[in-house]
């Protein structure tokens, strides 16, 4: 156990600092240290700020990509949503279109933005209990020569599913088109090589697997994937090219007033994601609470929505029990007041809810929660 474990396990028993752990998919919960690296106000103008932000920005290039060497980063304020938009409201040309496969909330967001924008765009739909499939991708490529542009969630969180990016991502590549992914709550907790999959654009936020709190994301891109967005903004607030190049020339500055402390708070993250093993070891972490949980529930009587297969590390979806004295919002509330916080379902085919086991969550914190859950089965 490390220090910093330690350190968070005490801040569990004694807080009224963190009264419930967040099994969540973001916001997280995260360690003691990275909430401390926010007691200091920073300028935005100053040097030794702007230096932090290059850090940062060049740290997520070499979390990204194993041959970094054409490729670039830009944060953005806001959730990660604002993030989506900024790249798909730059990177789409006038004459462009726009496939967007979806098979939840989070590619049924990407559709909506596109169309707010004007965006010529079609979305193809995949079951929410299945994975996006490649095959199907690749026939409509080659059905429609018009599309430009594909757009896919790694892990799509209204399930937990995770799609086959790999496999995608070789099927849009075959066609010449450019890739944008939706890494939200997979980048820094799944193992991701965005130059291997050749992808141009690659989105994810502050408060996800890096397990930093909420206030920016960031987009980690082909940097000439990111040149060919100039003039395309339909947004003053949310051009990406404008955002990157200010950075680029002015040494790490934004063009509008950044949240500095939840920068702050992010570069401690990262050097905590660092100390830990990288990304490998995060990811066999939360894959180790994923199966832990599931066991666990399982043996109390709870099903899961998606099979073992398709099941990301990320939050699982587990089937409402088959009990008519069952509410979620008296089982959230129990668990709540005995130290958790988790997550109401999201599909739209049977009744469900989500446990996270990402953030600063242990082998023993899970525990603690199926000894919960087991003492708060009321319904039997």
């Amino acid at each position: 156990m490390t220090a910093r474990h330690s350190e968070l396990l005490a801040n569990k028993e004694s807080g009224p600092d963190n009264p419930y752990l967040l099994l969540t998919p973001g916001p997280l919960s995260t360690s003691p240290s990275v909430r401390a690296a926010m007691l200091r106000d920073w300028c935005t103008w100053d040097d030794d700020y702007n230096q932090l932000v290059q850090n940062i920005r060049r740290r997520l290039v070499s979390l990204a990509a194993g041959a970094s060497e054409g490729y670039t980063s830009v944060l953005m304020q806001g959730s990660g949503t604002f993030c989506v938009e900024a790249v798909i409201s730059s990177a789409m040309p006038k004459d462009g279109k726009l496939l967007v496969l979806t098979n939840g909330a989070y590619g049924d967001r990407i559709a909506k933005i596109a169309a707010v924008h004007g965006i010529a765009a079609e979305h193809m739909d995949f079951p929410e209990l299945e994975p996006v499939s490649p095959d199907r991708l690749a026939e409509k490529l080659e059905q429609d020569s018009a599309i430009t542009h594909v757009a896919a969630v790694h892990c799509e969180t209204t399930t937990g599913m995770l799609n086959p990016i790999e496999q995608i991502a070789g099927v849009v590549k075959r066609f010449g088109k450019v890739l944008i992914i939706d890494a939200m709550s997979s980048f820094g907790g799944i193992p991701l090589d965005a130059a291997a999959l050749e992808a141009d654009f690659l989105v994810s936020s502050a408060n996800k697997c890096i397990q930093g709190v909420p206030g920016f994301g960031f987009v980690i891109a082909k940097t000439a994937s990111l040149e060919a967005c100039k003039g395309r903004g339909r947004s003053l607030s949310l051009d990406l090219f404008d955002q990157w190049e200010t950075m680029e020339k002015h040494g790490g500055k934004w063009r509008f007033t950044s949240p500095t402390h939840t920068v702050r708070a992010f570069y401690q993250a990262l050097v905590e994601l660092e100390e830990e093993g990288g990304v490998e070891a995060r990811y066999k972490r939360y894959a180790a609470n994923q199966r832990l949980l599931v066991e666990g529930m399982e043996e109390l009587g709870f099903a899961c929505l998606l099979p073992a297969r398709w099941q990301s590390p990320i939050i699982t979806s587990f089937r409402y029990p088959d009990h008519p004295a069952f509410r979620f919002e008296t089982f959230y509330e129990r668990l709540k007041q005995a130290g958790f916080v988790i997550y109401p379902g999201k599909i739209s085919q049977t009744e469900t809810f989500r446990i996270g086991n990402i953030g600063e969550v242990y082998a023993e914190d899970i525990k603690r929660l199926l000894q919960a859950v087991r003492a708060n089965i009321y319904w039997r």
